[in-house]
This record gives C-alpha cells, sequence and structure tokens, in this order.
C-alpha cells in the first residue's frame, strides 16, 4: 500500500488481490479502498502451482 502514496490524490489506483487471499482483501479494505472490477484467471493447461493466499496483488492483466 506504501505505493498508494505515490498516485496523485486526484487519480484512482487499483490492485488486483486474489480473491482466495482474504488477508490482502482485508489489508485493501483498510486502506479505504473497494472493489469496482472483477478478473478472472483463465489459463491454457493446468493452473500455475503457486499460492494464491499468498499473492497480495497482480502487476498487470493480460487483456483481449
Amino acid at each position: 500500500m506504501a505505493l498508494c502514496r505515490h498516485v496523485r490524490d486526484d487519480e484512482p489506483d487499483y490492485v488486483d488481490v486474489p480473491d482466495v487471499n482474504a488477508t490482502g482483501l482485508r489489508l485493501a479494505a483498510s486502506h479505504g479502498m473497494k472493489k469496482v472490477f472483477r478478473a478472472a484467471r483463465m489459463y491454457s493447461g493446468d493452473a500455475p502451482a503457486i499460492a494464491l493466499e499468498r499473492v497480495f496483488g497482480v502487476t498487470t492483466f493480460e487483456l483481449g
């Protein structure tokens, strides 16, 4: 959330916290953030073997 201090007050900031990370969702809410968009995670083949409950924010969206 330290990154939010570097965003101008008149500009929005977003973070994509996986729904399975309850701690990350609580952290975002404690900083006044709210859900405005929901992304679906889709994979060709098996999902990667990562612990999403330890992922607090995804750095990019692959849209389109």
